[in-house]
């Protein structure tokens, strides 16, 4: 399986920051050390592929740093040209896991990206560009594909997937998250499903069941990107949804069996993942791996 990275691209973050930015070096050197695949960095995505989901004068202020500091505090993180690298790079790692899911491998990965909070014109919840968006719009762009599902089980709703894709019938958003979880002001997907706190697995899987089946049935979709947060996790710091770790790699079996009897392929992201110890995370993230992995054509 095809495995891309952007975590060398390094995030400069002021110490004590809470987003766990060491999860995705760490994902890396698990994935090499268990061989779970070809480590490939990517292209940065250019300017003409970031406005397939952005504005011109959203791109241009980021790029440029020409942000507010509130704009800045909304996203989360302090500006930065390595910020912008890296969010390019992440971008271009979505975009090649779809070209290779596509190209007869059936599964492909980002070890990052899955930044659903991202909409055309600001960025928000430590997220820059709409990676899942760009992707699809790029395969649709490349004659790859007509119709693309989004299978969003981050514990938080992909607002930024959802409000982007008003109107574009011909990639469809599904997101089951936390209803008492961030963002507090929800947009409308395609197709949403808000859980209450404390969910746990039983609840969790059957709600997804249900789900999966609309979507597939409803997107008629050539591609399904897929972002497989780590969040739900009944640990996570922001989660609460109380999954476990088998829940969790239950619910990746189920995704990725239900879009391979489909013949859809699948390229994966990372998604979101704050478990108190960041060893958790990474745990679950070289799990979805590893099933897809020893699922992959």
């Amino acid at each position: 399986m095809k495995l891309f990275y952007s975590d060398s691209f390094v995030l400069p973050l002021p110490e004590g920051h809470r987003f766990p930015i060491a999860k995705y070096a760490l994902l890396r050197e698990r994935a090499a050390a268990e061989g779970l695949g070809d480590l490939i960095l990517p292209e940065a995505a250019d300017d003409r592929t970031l406005l397939r989901a952005h504005t011109a004068d959203y791109l241009h202020r980021i790029k440029t740093g020409a942000m507010s500091d509130r704009e800045m505090r909304q996203i989360g993180f302090p500006w930065s040209p390595h910020l912008i690298e890296r969010s390019r790079r992440s971008v271009g790692a979505t975009i090649a896991a779809c070209r290779v899911a596509l190209s007869g491998d059936g599964f492909a990965a980002n070890l990052a990206g899955g930044t659903h909070h991202a909409f055309a014109d600001h960025g928000e919840g430590y997220c820059v560009f709409n990676d899942s968006v760009i992707a699809a719009r790029a395969m649709q762009a490349e004659s790859r594909v007509r119709r693309v599902v989004i299978i969003d089980c981050d514990v938080h709703q992909g607002n930024g997937i959802a409000a982007i894709l008003t109107g574009d019938d011909t990639i469809f958003s599904f997101s089951i998250h936390g209803f008492r979880n961030y963002p507090f002001r929800k947009e409308r997907s395609d197709l949403d499903i808000a859980l209450e706190d404390g969910t746990g697995d039983a609840g969790y899987l059957a709600a997804l069941e249900t789900g999966l089946r609309q979507a597939i049935e409803r997107s008629r979709a050539d591609l399904a990107i897929y972002l497989a947060g780590a969040d739900p996790y009944e640990h996570d710091r922001l989660g609460r949804l109380s999954l476990t770790k088998a829940g969790l790699l239950e619910r990746d079996r189920m995704v990725f069996e239900v879009c391979q009897n489909a013949g859809i392929p699948v390229a994966i992201t990372m998604a979101g993942g704050y478990a108190r110890a960041i060893a958790d995370t990474v745990d679950i993230h070289a799990a979805t791996l590893r099933l897809a992995a020893s699922m992959s054509g």
